[in-house]
């Protein structure tokens, strides 16, 4: 695909989208919990495959997001909520 420029409107949204980026993953976590509770079958492996990423890049360490996902327990993703929330987990600048 050839280089693309972008209007001076379509900078500012996507800037103003990655400058909220770990906002959304943060509250996109946060209802993953809820989901991966409901949810069986290859809708929860798919969102266990978007909590992975967004733990990603959000930072959380990889032995833990390894952890969390191999064990398939939702109130273990919640946990990782509840610690970003509590600025445990320290949230990238």
């Amino acid at each position: 695909m050839a280089d693309r420029e972008y209007s001076k409107y379509q900078k500012k949204v996507i800037s103003r989208f990655y400058d909220n980026r770990e906002q959304m993953d943060e509250q996109r976590l946060a209802e993953l919990v809820t989901n991966l509770f409901l949810a069986s079958g290859k809708k929860r492996v798919n969102f266990w495959i978007t909590a992975r990423e967004a733990m990603e890049r959000m930072e959380v360490p990889q032995s833990r997001i390894d952890h969390i996902v191999n064990s398939d327990d939702p109130t273990l993703l919640a946990e990782v909520v509840k610690d970003i929330q509590a600025g445990k987990i320290t949230k990238k600048t």
